[in-house]
């Protein structure tokens, strides 16, 4: 065996042998006699190795150039163009090419193009040498040369349709059915060249998982035709991905329509008596308790909101805070809700709590599951935290002087100068003393919060109640009862109109 061929044998390429000694002739006659067979063979060696990527999805914008192996699995539509100063039209073609890694597209221009339009089929295996750039749909290659592998190995599976599970980074075209888990609102924001951008972002579920997904600009405003619930198709889309995470994208190109098919969306959740501070999970439960929406100033002079739930399941219960837009979702007592993404965190006396923050999403699903804990119990008898408090039967009033417990809460709004999470209200089982030992007050005021306890507020003060009376937002009533640690236990309420 030769000095060529002793290269060749260690070197882990898909050119030919042929080919490959060839181009050592050449390299040495272009040295001039400066390198024999074996110096130039390393030297080729040595150019293939660094130029050769391991896959599609190790393409990136800035490399000088590379080379790989991949699989066309789609030939967009020859476009002509208009050169500044040149008399002839350009002619470009986009390939959307993909191996085990991933996917990418190449572009070719002018007669490669019309080569390409010509003999390139669908399923047929490429050798692509050319320049990564960052493209419209993400990163691409314009391709220096490019020529048929028919002896080669590609292993990637045509696909018309995806579901989650199957994403990958670099996928485009990519056509996913789904169940709309949320929505929100269209965003603008300012461009690097002064143009202003709009986006909008929904959730999708499918048997296999859940992606966000994110459309832009005219495409936005699709976010906002779509509920909860909804069976969607998203047409055209491509995978980028945010902080780790892949992401499903709509341009101009896609778009999200609506399907008659039902889709199933199985949530993996957690167990809320697992739950440990810090984790980021996805939980699941009936809803108990519901308290009013608060507003909060931000340090940067900006309004937040947050709205404070509390969810059981068969192996206990935690509250969560809605922040943002989900303050507004349209929760109930009894409804049983997903909340994916929910960060774990320190709530008040030391109990956890789950923040639902811009990453989650709250779900409200149309049926709850058979194994699902009972809540609607627990939702009849709870209108705020104070059904924590083992405070007697619901028909009883749970008689102060019984030896009893009952529920108390701190009134106060949570904590949110960071806009981003926070920790209010939250039960706390504290036992009743004598009413002999305790002042009695009587106290008019509106209802602020309603639930358990009630705040009323008379407009310079506020009081803590906790009654059995159910009483709505707006309301003005006259309460009277013992007063301990704050809080007017009412033993009467009045409504004053």
């Amino acid at each position: 065996m030769g000095a060529i061929e002793d290269v060749y044998e260690d070197l882990d390429t898909d050119v030919d042998f042929e080919e490959f000694e060839a181009a050592v002739e050449d390299k040495v006659e272009q040295m001039g006699g400066l390198a024999d067979e074996e110096t130039a063979a390393m030297l080729l060696a040595h150019e293939l190795r660094d130029d050769e990527v391991e896959g599609v999805a190790d393409v990136a914008p800035g490399m000088d150039e590379v080379k790989f192996l991949a699989k066309v699995t789609k030939i967009g539509e020859l476009r002509t163009f208009e050169r500044d100063g040149e008399d002839d039209d350009g002619r470009v073609v986009n390939v959307d090419v993909a191996d085990e890694s991933g996917r990418i597209r190449i572009t070719m221009w002018d007669e490669m193009a019309e080569d390409a339009i010509e003999r390139l089929e669908v399923g047929q295996n490429l050798r692509v040498a050319g320049r990564p750039k960052e493209g419209y749909n993400g990163v691409e290659v314009d391709v220096d040369k490019v020529e048929p592998a028919p002896d080669a190995e590609v292993d990637v599976e045509m696909r018309e349709s995806y579901r989650v599970e199957d994403l990958a980074l670099g996928l485009s075209d990519v056509n996913l059915q789904g169940r709309v888990l949320s929505t929100d609102s269209v965003r603008t924001f300012d461009r690097d060249d002064g143009s202003e951008g709009r986006v909008a972002n929904l959730t999708l579920g499918d048997p296999t998982g859940r992606i966000r997904v994110t459309l832009w600009d005219e495409k936005a405003d699709l976010a906002t035709e779509f509920s909860a619930g909804d069976s969607v198709e998203v047409v055209d889309g491509y995978v980028r991905e945010r902080d780790g995470t892949l992401e499903l994208h709509v341009g101009n190109r896609g778009a999200v329509e609506p399907i008659d098919e039902e889709i199933e969306y199985v949530p993996d959740t957690r167990d809320i008596d697992s739950l440990e501070l810090g984790e980021t999970v996805d939980i699941a439960g009936g809803v108990i308790e519901t308290d009013p929406k608060r507003t909060f100033d931000r340090d940067d002079g900006s309004e937040g909101q947050v709205r404070n739930v509390r969810i059981k399941d068969e192996t206990g219960d935690i509250r969560v805070a809605l922040w943002g837009e989900k303050a507004d979702d349209d929760i109930d007592l009894a409804d049983y809700v997903v909340v994916t993404d929910a960060e774990i965190q320190d709530g008040w006396q030391d109990d956890l709590e789950a923040s639902a923050g811009w990453q989650s999403t709250v779900s409200v699903m149309d049926e709850t599951p058979e194994d699902a804990a009972d809540t609607e119990t627990d939702a009849a008898q709870s209108t705020g935290l104070g059904a924590f408090g083992d405070g007697g039967d619901a028909g009883d009033g749970g008689d102060a002087g019984n030896g009893g417990t009952t529920a108390t809460a701190d009134p106060e709004p949570p904590s949110a100068s960071d806009g981003a999470s926070g920790s209010g209200a939250a039960a706390a089982v504290t036992e009743r003393p004598d009413d002999e030992s305790v002042e009695s007050e009587t106290f008019t005021g509106t209802v602020v919060q309603a639930g358990s306890p009630v705040v009323l507020d008379d407009g310079s003060e506020t009081r803590s109640v906790e009654t059995d009376e159910s009483l709505r937002l707006g309301e003005k009533v006259t309460v009277s009862g013992p007063r301990r640690d704050g809080t007017i236990h009412a033993d009467e309420v009045e409504r004053t109109k």
